[in-house]
């Protein structure tokens, strides 16, 4: 059960409700470019022959991208200034459409989209690393209510988004290049809000306390969860594994040095290695899910079940403060709730046999991962408040590297596989003649050759029109999505157990409540 001081809804600041919606919007332009591209891959595989795995690739750069933009955002957004930090973002948008829109052969196109989607991914990051620290700090007493609201902007980006998508796309017959650059209009909308505002100071900024101090809970602990997904990150880039270990290796060092080698907070290590799962499968799951629910019933009705989900996410963020004060729930018990219905809605998604259980199970699973990410967010705020905005920082940079080395290829891997095993398992001939020319590869697992991504888009295309070749291929890739669901599922499982004994550890000290500044120093 809760345990807290009286709430108040009243901004420590003049502007506080101006820098609450610039920041809305700030986050609703990624939620838009988001669900655009998650609209856009199935041109992507079939003007360029992409497997699944390699549009996981450059869709995880659309995370990995955010990752560099919200720690180094995170870091220097109190030195810098947070105006300095928006202008930044602003270029960083508009040069992520120069460069996407520089695509235009199978040579060249995966090098520009995926660095395309890396610099707008880094722009993100940027706002993030702003609007986070700056609501937590003009909302303290309410972090959790006004941290979901900001965040409600992201699934109502992703619905705009898409059905900007099927309108200038469907309807009015535009290319891919024509509905990705409509990201640019919440843009320029966000730019015009920030602009001529003034901000405060993180409550940790305010009263003098140093990095060393700002960084001893992250400690040796903290680091090393986030520079294990960088050491992967760099070691894709570079293609040498080596050079991401070394240089994964030697920021835990520097960070052991600046903190004079504190193991830092079990806790915040928890939190980390949790927000890490929750990245894989909230935003690793939401960058599929339309491509999924399209192939298994139609890519409009694919369409209508991703803006379903994001319309369910955008409401129920305006209600976290009703529902735990109403259900007595602490931020922990909410994500605890939360993981379990997310569980259940995939398991439900991945045996969908018609529309309206999809509508059921697809719902359960977005009621689930709604107050995931700003929960977290606001649970680091009220335990960590010495961290400032660099707990927050790298917590959000951890959730999307997950997401884009983890969530986005693993299930990108995972519907290759399973895709390839059933069509070799029920006619290996098709297999044969319609595999990939090279292996698709994710960490550890062992390579797997897919279908090819051309061969696959025109099965899907010709439909009940289609040879018994390409009827075959289809089904084979719905029985891969049905199963890539299935796995999908045990990622909110364990962190079900996760929330579970933390709620025990909170019972054993006296219950769940936020932290003060003095108390950590």
């Amino acid at each position: 059960m809760t345990s807290t001081p009286q709430i108040s809804n009243e901004g420590t600041v003049p502007n506080a409700s101006r820098l609450l919606w610039a920041g809305f919007m700030a986050i609703l332009a990624a939620g838009v470019g988001f669900a655009l591209r998650g609209g856009i891959f199935g041109a992507w595989a079939s003007e360029y022959g992409f497997t699944a795995t390699q549009l996981g690739a450059i869709g995880g750069a659309g995370f990995t991208g955010f990752c560099f933009g919200i720690i180094i955002g995170g870091v220097i957004v109190d030195k810098l200034g947070y105006g300095k930090l928006v202008a930044l973002a602003l270029l960083g948008h508009v040069l992520s459409a120069v460069v996407t829109f520089m695509a235009s052969t199978p040579q060249n196109a995966y090098d520009f989209l995926y660095w395309g989607m890396f610099i707008f991914a880094y722009a993100n990051g940027t706002l993030e690393a702003v609007a986070n620290p700056l609501v937590a700090t003009v909302y303290p007493q309410n972090r959790t209510h006004f941290l979901n609201i900001l965040h409600a902007s992201w699934p109502l980006g992703m619905v705009l988004g898409a059905v900007a998508s099927y309108v200038l796309g469907t309807v009015m017959g535009f290319g891919w290049k024509g509905q990705l650059a409509f990201y640019l209009v919440p843009t320029i909308a966000y730019a015009v809000m920030f602009m001529g505002q003034s901000f405060p100071k993180s409550e940790a900024a305010a009263k003098g306390t140093s990095y060393a101090d700002m960084f001893k809970d992250v400690g040796i602990l903290g680091a090393a969860v986030a520079c294990y997904l960088l050491a992967l990150f760099l070691g894709g880039v570079f293609k040498n594994p080596t050079i991401g270990w070394v240089a994964g290796g030697g920021l835990v060092i520097v960070v052991g040095l600046l903190t004079r080698f504190s193991f830092g907070s079990f806790l915040l290590f928890v939190l980390f290695v949790t927000h890490a799962m929750i990245g894989a499968v909230e935003l690793g799951t939401d960058g599929w899910i339309e491509a999924i629910t399209g192939n298994l019933f139609t890519p409009t009705q694919g369409k209508i079940l991703f803006i379903w989900t994001s319309a369910i996410m955008f409401g129920l963020r305006f209600c976290a403060h009703w529902i735990e004060t109403r259900l007595g729930l602490s931020p922990i018990g909410l994500l605890l709730t939360s993981s379990i219905l997310a569980v259940v809605g995939l398991q439900m998604a991945s045996g969908m046999n018609s529309f309206a259980i999809a509508f059921i199970a697809l719902g359960l699973y977005a009621v689930g991962k709604t107050f995931f990410w700003p929960t977290m967010l606001a649970v680091v705020g009220d335990r960590f408040p010495r961290s400032g905005a660099v707990a927050m920082s790298i917590m959000g940079g951890i959730g999307m590297l997950s997401a884009g080395l983890i969530g986005g290829p693993g299930l990108g891997y995972a519907k290759d596989r399973f895709t390839a095993e059933n069509l070799k398992a029920s006619n290996a001939a098709v297999y044969e003649a319609n595999k990939a020319a090279a292996p698709s590869k994710f960490l550890f697992l062992d390579p797997v050759t897919a279908v090819d991504g051309s061969k696959l888009e025109a099965a899907k295309k010709a439909g009940d029109k289609g040879t018994a070749e390409q009827k075959a291929i289809v089904a084979a890739n719905q029985q891969g999505d049905r199963a890539t669901l299935k796995v999908d599922s045990y990622i909110p499982l364990t962190m079900a157990v996760v929330y579970l004994l933390m709620m025990f550890y909170f019972k054993g000290i006296g219950g769940y409540r936020p932290v003060k500044l003095e108390e950590q120093t």
